[in-house]
Order: C-alpha cells, then sequence, then structure tokens
C-alpha cells in the first residue's frame, strides 16, 4: 500500500482493465437463441412480433431489431419483410456467441479470416473427394436458398451465413463447424456493425450488387459438381479476398 501526493492511500491498480459490459441487444440475442434451443423450435418457425417481444423484454422494437438482425448474423433467423422473423436453423446446445479468442478486432482479422479460408477449403475438398453422396446435393440446396434471398439484407445475410456453414460441415467434423461459425459470425458482426446497430446496408449489399455476390458463390458449387478441387478450393479463395476488402474497409473507417 502506498500513499499519495494528496495523503490518501491508494492502492496500485494498473492491473485492472475496464469492464466489457455486453449490448442490451446481444444478451436479448442470447435469450432469442436458448428460446429456439429450450423451445425445439424447427425450421420455418415464425417468432414472435418484434412490438411482442420487446413488451416481454422491457425494451424498444429498435433493440429487439438489432437482436434479430445479429441472429441473421449468425445464420440462426431470417427476417421476411412485412412476415416476421423465422427460424433458420436450431443451434447446437453447446453454441454460444463468439468467445474472447474468436472476436474479431483490428488486431486478429488476418487471423480469423485464414482459419476461416482454412476451414472451408477443408470442407469442399472433403466433399469432392468424398462424391456426391458426401454433401454435394446439400450445398446445391444451400446455394439455391441464398439465390432466393437476393434483395433482402436479412435474409440475404442468414442465407450466406448458411451457406459457408453448410460448405465446413461437409466435412463431418461438428466441431469444425462450431468453430467455423464462431470465427464466420465475428467476422461479419464486425463487417455488418453498422448495419446490426443501425440497419444501414452497406452498398456491396445493394440489390445492384447482387449479380456479383452470386458470382462468388456459384462457382464454388459448379466446382464442387465438376469435383474440381483446385477450382473450388480457388473460389473459396476468392470469395474469401473479397470478404477481406469489406473487413479492412471497414476497420480503416
Amino acid at each position: 500500500m502506498r500513499r499519495g501526493s494528496n495523503g490518501d492511500e491508494s492502492l496500485d491498480v494498473t492491473g485492472i482493465a475496464p469492464i466489457s459490459i455486453p449490448r442490451l441487444s446481444d444478451t436479448i440475442a442470447d435469450q432469442i437463441r436458448d428460446l429456439i434451443v429450450s423451445q425445439d423450435l424447427k425450421e420455418g418457425t415464425r417468432l414472435p412480433s418484434e412490438r411482442l417481444l420487446a413488451e416481454r423484454f422491457g425494451t424498444s422494437r429498435p433493440t429487439v431489431s438489432q437482436a434479430i438482425r445479429t441472429l441473421s448474423l449468425m445464420g440462426l433467423v431470417e427476417s421476411r419483410r412485412g412476415s416476421g422473423a423465422y427460424v433458420l436453423r436450431r443451434p447446437d446446445q453447446s453454441e454460444s456467441a463468439a468467445g474472447t479468442l474468436l472476436t474479431a478486432n483490428a488486431d486478429n482479422l488476418e487471423h480469423l479470416l485464414e482459419l476461416r479460408l482454412w476451414l472451408e477449403g477443408l470442407g469442399v475438398q472433403q466433399a469432392i473427394e468424398r462424391g456426391p453422396e458426401g454433401g454435394i446435393a446439400k450445398a446445391r440446396q444451400a446455394l439455391q436458398r441464398l439465390t432466393q434471398s437476393v434483395g433482402e439484407t436479412s435474409t440475404w445475410i442468414a442465407a450466406d451465413t448458411l451457406f459457408h456453414a453448410t460448405l465446413v460441415d461437409l466435412v463431418g467434423n461438428p466441431v469444425l463447424t462450431r468453430i467455423y461459425e464462431q470465427a464466420h459470425t465475428s467476422l461479419l458482426e464486425y463487417e455488418y456493425k453498422e448495419w446490426v446497430e443501425n440497419d444501414e446496408v452497406p452498398a456491396w449489399l445493394a440489390p445492384a450488387a447482387a449479380d456479383e455476390q452470386m458470382a462468388l458463390h456459384e462457382p464454388i458449387v459448379d466446382a464442387l459438381e465438376r469435383g474440381d478441387v483446385d477450382a473450388a478450393l480457388a473460389a473459396v479463395r476468392r470469395h474469401n479476398d473479397v470478404m477481406r476488402e469489406h473487413l479492412l474497409s471497414r476497420s480503416a473507417d
């Protein structure tokens, strides 16, 4: 214990760091995700309206909207204009928000992008080696959902997360899939921070850019169907490179 110049006794508190308080919308997103698990809600189940959820949580509708957009990033929920939010997939019971190690920030973006690229590349390579029965049909189905989501930001982002997670899941290792989903979701939360918080759609997700987005995804599945490992890996890398450009532009803001 030391005595400061003002005569007050003080401790060395250099080891104490600021406390990070979760956003209310993140807490709500966690509770909705837990609801999907505990109630065993199936794909296509409509969630309560934002108005009702806001009343139950004792918060505002914009805060609930943020939570729904966060769940869209995770590929768990899709928001359909004029209809409401629907369960896209049921999370694993062990699934949680990305942990500290996989939380994207300006210092670890390159490392997370490399991890994401490695896992997705492994998925497509394994799918080709195992043949059509290894899950290529699942990849085509996920691509079809993505195509149908063009023009709807929330639905597109949810379908995009599901598409890439499907590719990794072709490996057949649920642990790798969970790690990938956490890394991918963390990167999306960083990339789409303004969309989650303010519903501001980035330029690359505008309806006019839909063809460019599909051109990044279709070659991956086309290569899978041809059994062309090199082309599949090149397509995965091309998508990752574009994602990297978006992330770095976001980091520079």
